[in-house]
């Protein structure tokens, strides 16, 4: 199974500038896409059945052009879940989970720390998620989180950690958090097959930043540990031009 995530950063602007046909291309048999800004209303759901994608499910934001989630799969899943039941995130469609015959993809997005307040809210969220899927991996152990977290987990995973240690994404709680969520039982699947420095999926629009590869690593395919053997291969596309991330692909049995 190949599964491709993506912050499209808009699902629509993503459509026009030739997303359908760089995933018919890329051919993954699930895509995780993170802050879609628009509800399936607003597409033509047909376009994604012609890529090849049957199986479709939307998880908007109720606030319109803003945040949401969605999972594209070529075959039917079991169940599909939608948020977390954490309340005060759901409403701005940060999690979607597809449940397969012997693995489940959950798409996250995770809040970004715009101001004091956003950053209070993105630490509750962490602290809450992290209970959250405590308990589903008790129910549902063969369990892959892609999606944007929005936060570098180390040194290398950015283009200048020492100017940046103080810029949210970048925090120490921040990243003492996702470094702790991994060790709850999760593996850095691009991590687990290449240390070389200079990856990153996510670029500023601003000083040509993608062109210098002025970089921050903030999208990742997180891989229970009861899968870590079946991982054959995870890589990120700097090559796809969608929007201001890339995509990651992860390969698994």
């Amino acid at each position: 199974m190949t599964i491709i995530s993506y912050n499209v950063n808009g699902i629509r602007a993503a459509i026009r500038k030739g997303f359908l046909d760089w995933v018919k291309q890329a051919d993954p048999d699930v895509v995780c896409l993170q802050e879609i800004k628009a509800h399936p209303e607003q597409l033509d759901l047909s376009d994604f059945e012609d890529a090849g994608y049957p199986y479709h499910y939307w998880y908007p934001a109720t606030k319109k052009g803003y945040s949401g989630v969605a999972i594209l799969s070529k075959t039917e899943p079991e169940n599909i879940t939608y948020g977390t039941g954490i309340d005060y995130m759901d409403f701005e469609g940060r999690s979607i989970r597809a449940d397969f015959e012997d693995l489940s993809i959950m798409s996250l997005y995770l809040p970004s720390g715009t101001n004091i307040k956003r950053l209070e809210h993105k630490f509750r969220f962490m602290d809450d998620f992290q209970d959250y899927v405590n308990e589903l991996k008790e129910e549902i152990p063969n369990l892959i989180i892609c999606g944007d977290y929005n936060i570098c987990h180390e040194a290398i995973d950015i283009h200048d950690p020492v100017r940046l240690k103080n810029t949210s994404g970048f925090l120490p709680e921040e990243r003492a958090w996702i470094d702790g969520f991994m060790k709850s039982g999760f593996v850095d699947s691009f991590r687990h097959f290449n240390d070389e420095p200079d990856n990153y999926s996510w670029w500023s629009y601003r000083a040509n930043a993608r062109n210098n590869n002025k970089g921050w690593r903030i999208d990742y395919n997180l891989v229970a540990e009861p899968l870590k053997d079946r991982m054959k291969r995870a890589v990120i596309l700097p090559e796809a031009y969608h929007s201001d991330h890339c995509p990651v692909l992860l390969e698994i049995e």
